[in-house]
């Protein structure tokens, strides 16, 4: 069974809320910051896309099964 990770770096997050209004099933915001609603989730195209609208890229979509990333933090690519 394919299982994604989800992870926010609270270091970028802005607490734009984005990912919560695009998957509030798999984002909240808690303390001005997002969190994922919990660490693992059967693939979900919505979470793609949550990550893909946070306007400073703070949200990983992992994918166990190969370690493949769909996103990452805008600071970690600035380095």
């Amino acid at each position: 069974m394919t299982v994604w990770k989800l992870d926010v770096d609270s270091t970028c997050c802005i607490g734009s809320g984005v990912c919560a209004g695009t998957a509030p099933e798999l984002f909240v915001l808690e303390d001005d910051q997002a969190r994922p609603v919990r660490a693992e989730t059967a693939p979900d195209e919505t979470a793609l896309d949550a990550a893909d609208s946070c306007p400073v890229a703070a949200i990983t979509v992992r994918d166990e099964t190969v370690r493949g990333v769909a996103a990452a933090c805008l600071a970690a690519r600035s380095l």
